[in-house]
């Protein structure tokens, strides 16, 4: 355990894995946090919501959502719009995954290699990586590590379409399981697949806590 109380800005994309932020993934990071001694505030952009889903149906639902509301039903109402979020406060930053992070955060999901980035998740991003601290993403968020710092190692499990884009653009892509890391000690950035894998949630939790673990070592 590092020697100091760390603070984490945890980046959530709404709530839900299919529509917003991946709650297993999610609560699982700020359960790792907590456990190693740690301190977390969660953020989310305040903007309408990509799309909603019926959740047993997989169909739209003519509804609108907020991407902060939706997120703080995760944080238990303790979460800030990202708008609030200063590098100088933080000393890693973790974004957890889910379809809705590929809807909400960027646009993958819609656009592929021609997404754009949410400026709030770029600038927050860009502000950690140029003052050298540790960055964690989990599931699909490291496209957005990928398509904003070009250059880094990154994993998105085994999905060979997803990792194709990106090495295009400069990213090195490794392959793992649920429970394996790709470390970026350059860029001080850490992924895990989580969901990407057809994967049990003891797998999930077991790469989460090593990322967790992995972004400590590295303040």
């Amino acid at each position: 355990m590092s020697p100091k109380i760390l603070r984490f800005a945890v980046i959530l994309g709404g709530c839900g894995n299919k529509d917003g932020a991946e709650i297993h993934e999610s609560v699982l990071t700020l359960l790792s946090i907590d456990r190693h001694g740690h301190r977390y505030q969660c953020f989310a952009p305040d903007v309408p919501q990509a799309r909603v889903l019926n959740f047993l149906t997989n169909e739209p639902m003519n509804e609108k959502r907020n991407v902060l509301l939706e997120a703080a039903r995760i944080a238990r109402s303790k979460i800030k719009p990202l708008s609030d979020f200063a590098q100088k406060d933080f000393d890693i930053l973790v974004l957890p995954g889910g379809s809705g992070v590929a809807y909400n955060l960027c646009t993958f999901a819609v656009d592929g290699d021609k997404m754009t980035v949410l400026p709030q998740v770029e600038s927050a991003l860009r502000a950690m990586h140029a003052a050298a601290k540790p960055i964690g993403a989990w599931c699909i968020a490291p496209v957005i590590i990928a398509h904003v710092l070009k250059k880094v190692t990154v994993t998105f499990g085994r999905d060979e379409k997803t990792a194709a884009v990106f090495r295009k653009s400069g990213a090195t892509t490794v392959n793992t399981d649920a429970r394996g890391l790709a470390v970026d000690h350059d860029n001080k950035v850490v992924t895990t697949p989580c969901y990407m894998l057809d994967a049990r949630i003891s797998e999930v939790a077991e790469g989460i806590d090593k990322g967790i673990q992995q972004l400590i070592k590295m303040v």
